[in-house]
């Protein structure tokens, strides 16, 4: 059986061999959709054979320090990867630019040397998000009993809502009050009518604000009280009712006039006279009668002369016709 100090030597030897060695802990990074970011690499190494960078399980560039007489050599396993690393610090942290989604991931840099048995290594956790667009505001469950305003405003992303956090601003009266979460639960009466609502939104790399919403618009029929339910309300009532009035008195008067007419006509049927138009191609002659006083002479039965007027037919007919 080994003594402890030699058993030590040989785990410690044997843990040495089993991989590379972590130099610290992961190191958080994000970036914005577009953007750039680097990787901090710091390493205490005198002499260093290469410096591989790995993202998830794949390499991404291996680089081969600078020597005396000759300049560092960085191959980039992939091509479309080429015009987005750079080593702008002289100390070969990693720039990497036109950062995408799918950039997201788990990152290593591992530092080989002759002097140390096994690579130092540093992992990185980057996270790429999207610049915050206006969150959208919505208005839920609402309701006005007793001019009492109760309703909920929920905050939200239309796109770009991985990890967001939201939070209030109540603006108005005396104090500024802040509430945390998407959704805010309201309930005021008509003296906080003045009140100003918004929803700010934020991620790791960006924050934006919604349009504010003034608390009067919010339950207007909460604002004027009970006065205004019931103004509206009779309105709504009376409306049809008066429409309904006004038809029946000009269906009275339409009625009204018509009776006046035809009674007119019974008590002077002279209207129907007036109104009598002969048939087309028929003209009416008219004799004219001279004054009675200054032509008809005193009569004298003796001198008396009788003449006999005749009536055509066809004015009997007519007259026969409009008798019946």
């Amino acid at each position: 059986m080994l003594g402890f100090p030699a058993g030590f030597v040989v785990i410690f030897l044997l843990c040495q061999l089993t991989g590379p060695a972590a130099s610290g802990a992961v190191k958080k990074l994000v970036g914005a959709l577009g953007g750039s970011v680097t990787f901090p690499l710091n390493f205490s190494v005198d002499s260093i054979d290469s410096i591989v960078w790995i993202f998830n399980t794949t390499t991404l560039i291996t680089i081969a320090p600078k020597m005396a007489d000759e300049n560092a050599l960085i191959i980039v396993t992939q091509q479309r990867n080429k015009e987005r690393v750079d080593f702008p610090n002289g100390n070969y942290s990693l720039k990497l630019s036109k950062l995408k989604k799918n950039d997201s991931g788990a990152y290593r840099a591992e530092i080989h040397s002759s002097s140390i048995q096994s690579p130092l290594t540093q992992d990185y956790e980057l996270r790429v998000y999207e610049q915050l667009s206006k969150p959208k505001v919505t208005i839920d469950l609402q309701n006005s009993t007793n001019g009492t305003c109760i309703t909920n405003l929920t905050c939200s992303m239309e796109q770009g809502g991985e990890d967001v956090t939201y939070s209030w601003k109540s603006l108005g009266q005396t104090t500024n009050e802040s509430h945390s979460g998407s959704v805010l639960p309201i309930s005021w009466r008509g003296e906080k009518r003045d009140m100003t609502f918004i929803c700010m939104a934020r991620n790791p790399i960006s924050s934006n604000s919604s349009t504010p919403i003034f608390a009067w618009k919010l339950c207007e029929g909460a604002a004027g009280g009970l006065a205004s339910s019931v103004i509206f309300s009779l309105l709504l009532f009376f409306i049809p009712l008066c429409s309904l009035a006004l038809m029946l008195i000009i269906l009275i008067l339409r009625r009204e006039r018509k009776e006046f007419i035809e009674e007119k006509r019974e008590i002077d049927p002279r209207l129907e006279i007036l109104n009598y138009y002969p048939p087309s191609g028929e003209t009416l002659e008219y004799d004219t009668i001279p004054d009675l006083n200054n032509t008809i002479p005193e009569e004298n039965p003796v001198n008396s002369i009788y003449s006999t007027v005749q009536i055509s037919t066809k004015a009997l007919r007519k007259k026969s016709k409009d008798s019946s």
